[in-house]
């Protein structure tokens, strides 16, 4: 897992910008100095409203070309040991994750938004920063599949709806740095790495049974002076407030492709939409009607190859949050199983009990593990479709049946609100059902 050279880069974006780094861990790999200088430099609505329109989006400085980040070297070597600039990153998003989003989780749940001021305070862990080229502004140097996704682990062990709200508009610069045009990521990206990162969303899925995202719903047409959107998405994180879609549609005579919507385009509503699951992440539908595009507007030229890309990235990301929302179950339940009693012994010394626990964490292990191995893989440039599809499919069941065994070992305690495991059982079935959102 580890990469053959440090993302010294990426470490330090992410160190910098937030603030329960403690100091101890960054004096420890010699940070305090690039830190201190790196420094320096509505979400629910009624039926239907009208999006949000808050910043304009123009370009700040000319490119010759795209910039992307530099593929990491391969040593030909499956290692899961992560290198220091993981390890920091790991151990400053999980405090975060422990202290931020597991207290918040409940009210989000409930209320259906995350508190106010959470996701400023997210913004400042650098997630977008660290996944945009130094010469974007950012403080990337190599694109890190595997660090995204140990990143979506820990946020999603503290709550898996606010983890998607806090990933979601990383989802979008990371296309963008990926596949963007000079242009698209002259006028986007540079919003990413301000102080004011923009709420914004990858929008693919589709109220549609057994959606496919390689067919979707949406139409886009050619005009004279570039497309027309129309069609509905689904599940939208933090639609209502969002000012930036990256939205699939199916490009007549083309087949799906991406293309960039602003919430200030004329045509663009949002209607709130609930669900048993990430309510924390303010879900919404995105309604597209005779949405005027620019020719600018279509993400790495309506390429097929561009689109799969985007789907594995997605579905590896909801892997890897499926992977924390499990540990954060299997963290919970040990304790309470040695600490509850039954018949004057504690419930884990009946086997039927330990054996559930076992089975746990042997899911939960497999889970990360083709989960990495396939995050591992993209990053290098190798083939990984079956990869990322075995991770898909173990979220999918696995993660489901550690939800239902989670709820299952607390016994009536599992059923009510007083403990997380309802909550993540919740959470985990949306990971069958979701596309897009997130992106590794």
């Amino acid at each position: 897992m580890a990469a053959p050279r440090k993302r010294d880069a990426m470490g330090l974006g992410l160190a910098a910008l937030t603030r329960l780094a403690g100091s101890k861990a960054i004096d420890r790999v010699g940070l305090r100095g690039p830190v201190q200088n790196l420094v320096k430099t509505g979400t629910r609505t009624g039926f239907r409203a009208a999006g949000a329109a808050t910043r304009s989006f123009t370009s700040v400085q000319r490119l010759g070309k795209p910039a992307r980040l530099a593929k990491p070297d391969d040593r030909g070597l499956f290692d899961l040991t992560p290198d220091e600039d993981q390890k920091l990153i790991v151990e400053t998003v999980s405090e975060f994750a422990a202290e931020q989003l597991r207290p918040a989780a409940a009210d989000a749940d409930e209320k259906l938004a995350a508190p106010e001021g959470l996701l400023s305070r997210a913004a400042e862990l650098g997630i977008s920063l660290v996944g945009i080229p130094e010469e974007l502004g950012g403080a990337g140097t190599e694109r890190s599949v595997v660090t995204n996704a140990l990143v979506a682990e820990a946020l999603a062990h503290g709550d898996l709806g606010l983890a998607v709200a806090v990933l979601a508009p990383s989802a979008v610069s990371t296309a963008l740095v990926a596949w963007g045009d000079e242009q698209q990521q002259a006028d986007y990206v540079p919003a990413f790495t301000g102080e004011q990162v923009p709420a914004a969303a990858l929008a693919l899925l589709e109220r549609t049974p057994l959606f496919d995202p390689f067919k979707p719903a949406t139409k886009a047409k050619r005009t004279p002076k570039g497309y027309q959107l129309d069609g509905v998405k689904s599940l939208v994180p933090r639609a209502a407030e969002a000012e930036l879609f990256l939205v699939s549609a199916d490009l007549e005579g083309r087949g799906p492709a991406l293309f960039l919507v602003e919430s200030s385009n004329a045509g663009v509503t949002i209607e709130s939409e609930p669900a048993m699951g990430l309510r924390g992440a303010a879900t919404g539908k995105l309604h597209l009607e005779k949405v005027s595009l620019p020719a600018g507007a279509l993400l790495g030229g309506g390429k097929a190859d561009v689109f799969t890309e985007v789907v594995r990235l997605s579905r590896l990301g909801w892997a890897a949050l499926a992977a924390g929302v499990g540990k954060a179950v299997l963290d919970y339940v040990v304790p309470y199983v040695n600490e509850r009693t039954a018949f004057g012994e504690p419930i884990s010394h009946r086997q039927a009990v330990a054996f559930s626990v076992a089975d746990i964490a042997i899911e939960l292990e497999g889970l990360r593990l083709v989960t990495l191995r396939a995050a591992a893989r993209a990053e290098q440039g190798k083939e990984y479709a079956r990869e990322a599809a075995l991770a898909r499919k173990l979220a999918t069941d696995k993660g489901m049946q550690i939800g239902n065994a989670g709820v299952q070992l607390l016994g009536g305690h599992g059923f009510v609100k007083e403990h997380p495991v309802e909550r993540w059982y919740r959470d985990l079935r949306a990971i069958g059902v979701m596309e897009g959102a997130v992106l590794l």
